[in-house]
C-alpha cells in the first residue's frame, strides 16, 4: 500500500522553525506564534546546548560495545519477553503508516525492535539506523528525541521533524512512553517512529496504552502468592484502568502497576520502605487468601482512607497470574533465540549476524522481526 506523504500545516512548521531560531540562535521571541512548543522539548534543547552540541553536528547512531549490548539484553530479558506480544500487535496496527516500534532500556539502548518498513529507499535506511539492537538512542548520543524526552520527563511525548535537536534526526516523527516496572522504577521506554512521513500525534495515545499493557504483563509475570485485581465500584476494570497488586506469603506488597499506584496513592518507588497488605486495606489478610481459595469473583474492600475498591483476588505462583509455563522449548523459539543472540553479538549488524549463522539477511529479518518471539502466544 502506498502512503501519501502529507506536509505538516504551514503554521506548525513555522512555529517549530521560529522556536528553534529563538532558542538556538538567540532571535527575538515571535509574539504571533500560533503553535506552542512543549516545554519538555525546549528543556531538552537547552540541555543539548549546555553540553556543547549544535544542530549541524553529525549523528552517527553508534551501537554500544558488544559486551554492553549483551549485558543490556540479558538485564532486560523479562522486559523484552513481556513486550514482544504488544510489539507484535503494534507492528500489525501501524504497518500501513510506515511507523515502527522500538523498545529501549532506561539508558536509551535499543533492546528490541518491531517490524521495520520494507524497501531500499532513503527512508528505509534511516529506519534501519535507529532500528538495531544495541544502538544508543539516549540524549547524549542523538539529542532531543521521543526516547530521550520520555525517559527524562517520565511521561508520554510526541515529536515531529524539527522538534528533534539535530538536523540529522529531523527526518523522524516519533511518539514515546516510559515503562515502569512492578516496583515503580522507570525501566525503559516504548517508541513509535516514522521517517519522512505524515505527522500522527495520535500515536502518543497508542504508545501510552501499549506501555501500560507491557507493564501489566510484567506484574502478572512477577512471582507472588496473591495477585489482586482492583477496580472502583461501578467501574469495571479493563487493561488500561485495572489495578494490579502482587502480595507475597507474608502479606508484603512486592509489585504493582501504574493504575494500582494511582488508586492506592502509593508510589511504591524503588528504595521505598516495604508496604504491607494491612497498610493499604482495612481487611484481614487471611480473608483475602480465603476468598482467592474459594474463587470469589470480587470483594468490596474498604481502604484506610474511607474509600472502597472492588478486589478480585487470584492465587499466584510462578507469575502470569499463577500459570506455570510449559518448560519444553519449541523449535521455533530456540531458532528465534539463536538468531537474537547472533544479532546481539554482532551489535545489531544483521548482515554480520546472517554470515555467522550461514543464512541470508532476508531470513534473519523474516524470522526475527516478523516471526513470533519466544514466549509469545500462538
Amino acid at each position: 500500500m502506498n502512503t501519501t506523504i502529507v506536509s505538516p500545516p504551514p503554521e506548525r512548521s513555522l512555529a517549530i522553525a521560529q522556536a528553534r531560531r529563538e532558542l538556538l540562535h538567540g532571535d527575538a521571541p515571535h509574539a504571533r506564534s500560533t503553535v506552542r512548543i512543549d516545554p519538555w522539548i525546549t528543556r531538552s534543547w537547552q540541555r543539548c546546548i549546555e553540553a556543547g552540541r549544535r544542530p549541524q553536528h553529525r549523528v552517527s547512531f553508534d551501537p554500544v560495545s558488544r559486551s554492553a549490548s549483551r549485558e543490556a539484553t540479558e538485564r532486560n530479558r523479562a522486559l523484552v519477553t513481556a513486550a514482544w506480544p504488544v510489539i507484535e500487535r503494534l507492528s500489525r496496527a501501524i504497518a500501513d503508516t510506515r511507523y515502527f516500534a522500538i523498545l529501549t532500556d532506561a539508558d536509551g539502548i535499543v533492546i528490541d525492535v518491531g517490524a521495520l518498513p520494507d524497501g531500499t529507499d532513503t527512508a528505509s535506511r534511516y529506519a534501519r539506523d535507529i532500528g538495531r539492537i544495541g544502538v544508543d538512542l539516549s540524549e547524549c548520543a542523538i539529542g532531543t528525541s521521543a526516547i530521550s524526552t520520555a525517559l527524562a520527563e517520565q511521561e508520554s511525548v510526541w515529536l515531529h521533524r524539527g522538534e528533534h535537536f539535530f538536523d540529522d534526526t529531523s527526518v523522524y516523527s516519533c511518539a514515546g512512553a516510559p515503562l515502569f516496572g512492578p516496583r515503580g522504577d522507570c525501566i525503559g521506554m516504548l517508541d513509535l517512529s516514522g521517517v519522512q512521513t505524515v505527522e500522527r500525534p495520535e500515536l502518543r495515545h497508542l504508545a501510552t496504552l501499549s506501555a501500560r499493557s507491557i507493564e501489566n504483563m510484567l506484574v502478572m509475570q512477577d512471582p507472588c502468592e496473591l495477585l489482586l485485581h482492583l477496580a472502583w465500584p461501578g467501574h469495571p476494570g479493563n487493561e488500561a484502568t485495572e489495578g494490579l497488586v502482587c502480595i507475597d506469603a507474608s502479606g508484603n506488597v512486592t509489585g504493582a502497576n501504574a493504575a494500582a499506584r494511582q488508586m492506592l496513592h502509593q508510589p511504591l518507588a524503588c528504595g521505598q520502605h516495604a508496604l504491607h497488605f494491612n497498610d493499604l486495606f482495612a481487611l484481614p489478610l487471611h480473608m483475602m487468601f480465603d476468598a482467592a481459595r474459594r474463587g470469589d469473583a470480587a470483594l468490596e474492600v474498604p481502604l484506610w482512607s474511607g474509600l472502597r475498591v472492588q478486589v478480585r483476588p487470584q492465587r499466584g505462583g510462578s507469575g502470569a497470574g499463577g500459570t506455570v509455563p510449559d518448560a519444553r522449548p519449541r523449535l521455533r523459539d530456540v531458532e528465534t533465540a539463536l538468531i537474537r543472540k547472533a544479532v546481539a553479538d554482532a551489535r545489531g549488524n544483521v548482515a554480520e549476524a546472517a554470515r555467522a549463522l550461514g543464512i541470508s539477511r532476508a531470513t534473519v529479518y523474516r524470522k526475527l522481526w516478523r516471526g513470533r518471539p519466544a514466549g509469545a502466544p500462538d
